[in-house]
């Protein structure tokens, strides 16, 4: 049977929080970069390990870093998200 009750998660009358879009999307964004356009997104962690390809080094599984790739390709959307790269953070941000 319900109750009468009111949810206590948001109080009544007060008005409805703003989205956040990159909770929303999982961290994910646009990113110019030498006049390309890339999409960026966070990863906590993973179970496989990446070589990242601005250091050349091992990303370790469990390491939180960046995977990345051109918005566009010559060869369409798919190509270019099949092209995406595992970056670590430091070295991303260090490419700018």
């Amino acid at each position: 049977m319900p109750t009468s009750r009111r949810s206590s998660k948001r109080p009544y009358a007060e008005p409805y929080r703003e989205l956040n879009m990159d909770v929303a999307t999982g961290g994910r964004r646009i990113v110019e970069r030498r006049g390309e356009d890339w999409t960026v997104q966070k990863v906590r962690s993973s179970e496989k390990s990446y070589m990242c390809p601005g250091c050349n080094h091992e990303i370790s599984p469990g390491t939180p870093h960046i995977v990345a790739w051109a918005s566009d390709s010559l060869f369409g959307r798919d190509a270019a998200l099949a092209a995406r790269r595992h970056w670590h953070v430091n070295c991303w941000n260090g490419q700018e």
